[in-house]
């Protein structure tokens, strides 16, 4: 014969109280997973966004490099002396000293921009 043993109301109490408890914290750790995961998407979203428009700036650069090389190499042949050889030549240094400084100068405001933009995307 065994004896009929009740659940205090208290210790059910107790325990319904515990298992809500637990199920509210693990739908609170299951949010901060979700945005945790939201937040690493935006990020690898903006940082891709940012190096292709980095990548399309230095192609855009490098074609314009190109473009005034070749016209450089034109004017070059088309010299009928020594003297207008040279000329080209110094003309064609200095523009392009110029022009890879602004360049180099775009392209390092572009990465900082891209880097505070990655930051700004993760929280930081």
């Amino acid at each position: 014969m065994t004896a009929k043993f009740d659940i205090p109301d208290a210790m059910r109490e107790f325990a319904e109280k515990s298992v809500d408890h637990a199920r509210k914290a693990f739908e609170e750790f299951l949010g901060a997973a979700h945005q945790a995961v939201d937040s690493l998407e935006t990020s690898a979203q903006t940082a891709q966004r940012n190096v292709r428009t980095l990548g399309e700036e230095a192609i855009r650069f490098a074609e314009e490099n190109m473009a005034a090389s070749f016209e450089f190499a034109q004017r070059l042949v088309q010299a009928r002396n020594v003297e207008e050889m040279l000329r080209v030549q110094t003309d064609f240094v200095e523009r392009q000293m110029a022009v890879l400084a602004e360049q180099a100068r775009k392209l390092s405001s572009a990465g900082a921009a891209a880097a505070g933009k990655a930051g700004k995307a993760r929280g930081d």
